[in-house]
């Protein structure tokens, strides 16, 4: 089962929202960390998940963004405008200043909704298995790889568990080459003793309110090689000029030249996912969007390709 991370912000939850049905029938749950101060966004997405009967888990406690250190307006939120759904988990972000006195308050204020304890740097882990013992506590338990290792991950073997992993190595566009490795997790994560994974599709884990000036424009396109196992790779599709930050949609144009000519090519790996034939359809127009589209069409196939594969599987 697969669990996409989506920092909240408006293209994050577009992506969710214009893949509803992707998500539904590929039986995704999604995780939502509310970032931004309006929720108004936020409480469209979830009706739009709702009513598609789409289990999502949202972030109580978020650590990013407008809500990072004050979590009452959107812990009200959730009570009084999505307390009522029985397909939106209460997600508890566990990080390393997080005492088990919130912990607790949290649960409890949220005892009559299905919970998810997210595991992100907490460094007392057999206090928390005694506490979940002590509670009877029963819920879900999300790892994010990086801060929490195999023996941390030990404490919690009896409970339903999910590995995310970050695939995505951030760096400014002109730096990343022409192809990586993205993850293997999606093939491997049973034999990280966990019924799930996930990862942060091709944003990554770093948490950013706004980008630079964009010297080059990349486009960023995931795909799954058969000839190296199955193993999941990443395409960045760069423009031309790198050297001023003048021009994007001229830039958009000559990174998406190269994905269009990449995807057309006889043995192409990269499936025509419905995004990547809005990139063509975009080639074909001329025209750029902007890079917030970019990016959404971009999570937008990362879920496809997973839902494929995921398809294939079965």
């Amino acid at each position: 089962m697969y669990f996409p991370f989506f920092r909240g912000k408006q293209y994050d939850l577009l992506t969710i929202r214009e893949s509803t049905d992707i998500i539904v029938s590929s039986g995704f749950i999604p995780i939502i960390e509310p970032v931004k101060e309006s929720l108004s966004s936020l409480n469209r997405c979830l009706a739009s998940l709702d009513e598609a009967k789409a289990e999502c888990i949202l972030i109580a406690n978020p650590r990013y963004g407008d809500h990072a250190q004050q979590h009452g307006n959107l812990q009200d939120f959730i009570a009084e405008d999505v307390n009522d759904s029985k397909y939106i988990t209460i997600g508890i972000l566990l990080l390393e200043t997080t005492p088990i006195e919130e912990i607790d308050r949290l649960y409890k204020l949220f005892s009559g909704k299905k919970i998810s304890f997210i595991h992100s740097g907490f460094k007392k882990p057999k206090d928390l298995s005694a506490w979940f013992l002590q509670n009877d506590v029963s819920a879900r338990q999300i790892f994010i790889e990086t801060n929490c290792g195999k023996i941390y991950r030990r404490n919690f073997n009896k409970y339903d568990r999910v590995l995310i992993r970050d695939g995505f190595e951030k760096r400014i566009n002109r730096k990343h080459p022409e192809v990586e490795e993205f993850s293997d997790l999606h093939l491997t994560y049973s034999e990280e003793g966990v019924q799930g994974f996930g990862d942060f599709l091709i944003v990554g884990d770093d948490y950013s309110v706004g980008g630079g000036p964009a010297y080059a424009v990349a486009i960023h396109l995931t795909y799954i090689d058969d000839d190296e196992d199955g193993i999941m790779y990443v395409h960045h599709f760069k423009s031309i000029r790198q050297n001023t930050p003048t021009d994007p949609a001229g830039k958009f144009l000559e990174a998406l030249d190269k994905l269009v000519h990449a995807v057309d090519e006889p043995n192409t790996k990269i499936w025509k996912t419905s995004a990547v034939e809005e990139f063509v359809q975009l080639h074909k127009k001329k025209h750029f969007p902007g890079l917030g589209t970019v990016k959404k069409l971009s999570m937008i196939h990362h879920l496809e390709t997973l839902a494929i594969f995921a398809k294939q599987e079965k």
